[in-house]
């Protein structure tokens, strides 16, 4: 997840000062409370921005991931997902500060330091098998430990179901990436590619289930908007007991 960065973060430091200012100022205010039900006021227009994505899915992403998971070795699309995964840890280590998380920080930052020399770059994952195993976070977390609500459930064209909470956290993540201080413009396409190999590795790899999803359910939207809900609200700890939640991912 070249040109002298002094002047660059003198003018640039100044946000992460203010916000870890607001994080210390917010670190008392309770955690969202957790949501019940599902809230989808904008199902008329999620349904229709879904139509579009299993269009996008059934001509572009399924038949592509298909043929390239069939055609590449599983050593590919690992390695892609292996590098995604380290350039994105940076972002990952902002937000547990954010979050006031020390310790998850300071695995997280030894992950990236193992993985970006041992694992040449994050291409694989040597961290994992000496103990420091991912430990994943993001701005909509953030914006969860901070008290901000779920908000209604929304379907973005292209990225899939999400949350108004989670949308401003997924563009957050974006503009504000840290390893953009240090990473050359014209290097910043490895990143992209990256995740783009990683989307179809995953899309091939998990095709029985996504197939069964959008597919071979009687209503394929809200399946899917059940099963994002289930699971974003299982990873913020927000489900009563283990039984809440099945991954329907999980081998």
């Amino acid at each position: 997840m070249t040109i002298s960065l002094r002047p660059y973060c003198l003018k640039r430091c100044k946000a992460p000062m203010v916000a870890a200012l607001l994080a210390l100022g917010l670190s008392a205010c309770a955690p969202a409370m957790a949501p019940q039900g599902i809230n989808d006021p904008f199902e008329k227009q999620n349904r229709a921005t879904h139509a579009l994505n299993l269009k996008l899915d059934t001509y572009i992403l399924r038949p592509v991931a298909n043929n390239a998971t069939r055609i590449l070795p599983d050593e590919v699309f690992i390695g892609a997902s292996n590098v995604a995964d380290n350039l994105g840890l940076p972002g990952v280590v902002a937000n547990d500060l954010l979050q006031a998380k020390i310790g998850p920080a300071v695995h997280n930052t030894l992950r990236f330091a193992v993985n970006s020399t041992l694992g040449l770059g994050g291409l694989f994952d040597p961290a994992s098998k000496m103990g420091a195993t991912a430990k994943h976070t993001d701005f909509g977390e953030t914006l969860s430990v901070w008290g901000v609500g779920e908000g209604a459930y929304v379907e973005l064209p292209a990225y899939g179901p999400s949350t108004q909470r989670d949308t401003v956290g997924t563009v957050v993540d974006l503009v504000f990436d840290p390893l953009r201080l240090f990473i050359p413009k014209d290097k910043r396409w490895v990143g992209t590619v990256a995740q783009i190999a990683a989307r179809i590795g995953d899309r091939g790899r998990y095709s029985e289930t996504v197939d069964s999803i959008l597919y071979d359910s009687a209503d394929g939207y809200a399946q899917a908007r059940l099963l994002y809900l289930q699971n974003r609200r299982h990873t913020l700890g927000q489900t009563t007991a283990e039984s809440d939640f099945e991954d329907p991912y999980a081998q």
